[in-house]
């Protein structure tokens, strides 16, 4: 990068620790630190949610997703205002009341402590590896730009948000959400005019789009039920649905940002605003990615987007083998836009049997592509078993790197790290809270005044951070990061949901069952993921009426108090 480019980053992540500093001082006791004292307002709410889910993997890895797989992943939403429309009935109103620190405290009111620590238990375990995948994802960016070793830049990137999740907790975490999240905004509104004006000149829009479309790219909608699929309009708006749920309803690190607000109808008015925004936001980003398979059909695009992978096979044993499918690519490359040109011009034409012929042609060039593209991987693997066999997450990056123009690269990697920053800051908050809340606070002998409580909280935090960076240095195995954090997302959501809905609409059912039935459906979604081939999507609906089925029938069996605190019940002592 020019040096331009680094000082617009650097001033940008100065800029967000600072501001978060700012605005988090004052903390008293743990509604501040943990809640930012129930004082935020729906907008600060609703961004706060927005940027908590939109982290730096949504920047790196859904522009490569769109690349490579068209706008089917956008799918993967559709049931995401449903589910903000329930839990704006259901979970908003109840926490509310009960003034709880996190959700898993009403699960003790409603059934038992042993439930409350297995649902906290389960969040601590998938939050803390999401939250390592969050560090990675932007460390990956500066490892392959500088070539610094990722497992420093991991622990530069966490040290960043410690600073001021560390220092001024939730309310620190909030204002940090609204600035940041106001940059990514304004940068991919920027990127987006940008590729259109970097393609070729008489390239129109629509042009782009019938290359797109022709290819597969525009594919949004799949009505055809297959369980198999991980993204149709049936597993979006079922198992998304679930997925949604869950996340918003019952996962502390979104919890966490709307019991922040003032009241209940402030916390209702961001969850909606989020349901609204987020569909159309995730359709604009796979859209990035789909602009720039555009643009790669005029100009040569990698033969494989992590150069660190292919600069160590062109200086190894392997470089004869590769430098000749560097050759075949380039020759094929340009056969490609050849014959892309054809079909544009035959459908200004009106001549159908000639854009036929070049389309034809076309899936031919596609075809041929692909296989020296996988005898790369191929090499990549012979050369070291060990390798990514992706390169989805480096689609995006590439391309600013080779082709956006000064200024704007730093712009655009700062609104990568802002989003990173979002995501874990929240994670490291919604985790110190749920360790603090519901684990430490119950240990004998724990008992304290308000500011031990925050000097606990700061510590752990840093706790968490280093384990998250531990994590992350796992990460580079998983694929695509923007599907690896929602497969490891789906493994646990479906049943901490499955606990929720007993606790809300199953008055009658009790503690004990419930515990056994969430072990049971546990190791099920786990035998699932280890064992077929199901879309991880369904793991979450898979997952949610096991815990509701094998509760009822284990109710008859097993004894026990009912529950405290159900839906209808008064309000916390």
């Amino acid at each position: 990068m020019s040096a331009l480019d680094w000082g617009v980053l650097i001033a940008a992540l100065a800029g967000f620790v600072a501001y978060g500093v700012w605005r988090g001082r004052g903390e008293r006791d743990l509604t501040d630190f943990l809640l930012a004292g129930r004082s935020m307002r729906w907008p600060l709410v609703a961004l706060s949610v927005m940027a908590t889910q939109a982290s730096a993997i949504t920047f790196l890895s859904t522009p490569g997703q769109g690349y490579a797989d068209g706008l089917r992943f956008v799918q993967f939403y559709f049931g995401l205002p449903l589910a903000m429309v329930v839990l704006c009935v259901t979970a908003i109103p109840l926490y509310a009341r009960l003034k709880v620190f996190t959700a898993y405290e009403y699960l003790e009111r409603r059934f038992d402590a042993k439930t409350r620590s297995l649902a906290a238990g389960l969040f601590l375990v998938q939050r803390g590896l999401a939250a390592g995948l969050g560090i990675y994802a932007p460390a990956l960016v500066l490892s392959v730009i500088l070539g610094w070793d990722v497992r420093w830049t991991c622990v530069l990137l966490a040290g960043l948000v410690v600073i001021y999740t560390a220092s001024g907790g939730s309310k620190a975490v909030g204002h940090a959400h609204f600035l940041m999240f106001l940059v990514i905004l304004g940068t991919i509104a920027v990127a987006f005019v940008l590729i259109l004006r970097s393609l070729p000149a008489g390239v129109s829009v629509r042009d782009a789009a019938f290359v797109a479309a022709h290819a597969g790219k525009l594919n949004a909608l799949e009505t055809r039920f297959d369980p198999n699929d991980r993204y149709n309009l049936w597993s979006g708006l079922i198992g998304g649905f679930f997925l949604q749920l869950s996340y918003f309803g019952t996962d502390q690190s979104q919890v966490g940002r709307y019991l922040t607000g003032r009241s209940a109808a402030e916390s209702r008015m961001g969850l909606i605003f989020n349901g609204l925004v987020k569909v159309p936001m995730q359709l604009a980003i796979l859209s990035l990615g789909v602009l720039v398979f555009v643009f790669y059909q005029f100009a040569p695009p990698p033969l494989y987007f992590n150069r660190v992978e292919t600069a160590r096979l062109a200086a190894g044993p392997h470089a004869v083998a590769y430098h000749a499918l560097e050759v075949r690519h380039a020759r094929l490359i340009a056969e490609r836009e050849g014959h892309v040109r054809l079909l544009l011009a035959a459908r200004r034409a009106g001549d159908a049997a000639t854009a036929r012929g070049a389309g034809l042609v076309l899936q031919g060039d596609e075809t041929r592509l692909k296989q020296v593209r996988q005898e790369t991987v191929d090499l990549i693997h012979a050369a070291d078993p060990r390798a990514q066999s992706s390169d989805t997450n480096y689609i995006f990056l590439t391309f600013v790197l080779r082709h956006l123009p000064v200024g704007l690269i730093g712009l655009v990697f700062a609104a990568v790290f802002a989003a990173s920053m979002n995501s874990t800051s929240s994670e490291l908050n919604a985790l110190a809270s749920t360790t603090v809340v519901d684990v430490y606070k119950r240990l004998p002998g724990t008992a304290g005044d308000g500011r031990h409580d925050v000097w606990v909280s700061r510590v752990v935090t840093v706790g968490w951070a280093a384990f998250a960076v531990g994590f992350a240095e796992y990460a580079s195995r998983l694929g695509s990061l923007i599907e690896a954090v929602n497969i490891l997302g789906s493994l646990f959501y479906g049943t901490i949901l499955g606990i929720f809905l007993v606790a809300f609409y199953l008055p009658r059912v009790r503690g004990t069952p419930v515990f056994v039935a969430a072990l049971v459906a546990e190791a099920m979604v786990i035998g699932c993921f280890k064992l077929t081939h199901v879309s991880f999507l369904w793991y979450n609906l898979i997952g949610c009426v096991l815990v509701i089925a094998v509760a009822l029938a284990l109710q008859p069996l097993l004894g026990g108090e009912r529950g405290r605190e159900g839906p209808a019940a008064g309000p916390a002592a």
